[in-house]
């Protein structure tokens, strides 16, 4: 299947789209495609999930137990989001032709960008990847603007944030914007950067590996 550009618009709306849908995110509804729209949708998802996980574990009358398990998710859901983030960057430098599309999903993937073309430090996936933060964190605050618990400085304090949330995204999605149209004219590029989180490989964290060596020892 072909990939088509996304506009920070159609993927801002998904985002918020999603944040109001009844049961999200332990259901969700069927991804526009198979290929970038759905792993848009999933980096989202587990963004959502991390969130939740996260202040969860922030509590303080449980027992460590419950934190030991949400802190045990909250390393899943993050693995799980950066995995989105690489698969949305192969799937978009694949439909704008900046790298072979047989080697990238690999960890050396081969480049095909022209010379002259500048290197954006930071890749289309982990822009998206921040917008979907920003979205949760933009409805998380107009929550905080509707709140009947608390005083109406606790209110407007949330307002202002809330803005300067909003303008935050709107930034981003223009950066974005900017940098698929330049891509896509060959002014500008992107790489796919694997975070090799080698605290969650058994092969690399040194802590597993001497767990293991000591079971097998």
């Amino acid at each position: 299947m072909q990939t088509s550009l996304p506009s920070a618009a159609d993927v801002t709306a998904l985002h918020d789209q999603l944040l109001s849908s009844a049961g999200w995110p332990a259901s969700e509804p069927a991804p526009r495609d198979d290929a970038l729209w759905l792993w848009i949708q999933t980096n989202h998802r587990f963004n959502c999930r991390l969130w939740a996980e996260e202040d969860l574990a922030r509590r303080t009358q449980v027992g460590d137990d419950q934190i030991a398990a949400n802190k045990r998710a909250i390393d899943r859901y993050n693995q799980a989001r950066n995995d989105a983030t690489e698969r949305v960057d192969e799937l978009l430098l694949t439909a704008l032709g900046l790298v072979d599309p047989a080697s990238a999903r690999t960890d050396a993937p081969v480049s095909t960008v022209k010379p002259g073309s500048r290197l954006n430090s930071e890749t289309a996936g982990s822009m998206i990847d921040r917008l979907s933060i920003l979205a949760l964190k933009i409805h998380a605050m107009h929550a905080q603007t509707e709140r009947t618990d608390v005083d109406e400085a606790h209110r407007l304090s949330s307002r202002g944030k809330l803005e300067r949330l909003q303008q935050q995204r709107a930034d981003l999605a223009a950066c974005l914007d900017t940098l698929l149209a330049d891509a896509r004219a060959g002014r500008a590029h992107f790489k796919v950067y694997r975070q090799f989180k080698m605290y969650n490989d058994p092969r690399f964290n040194p802590a597993l590996v001497s767990e293991r060596q000591q079971r097998h020892g």
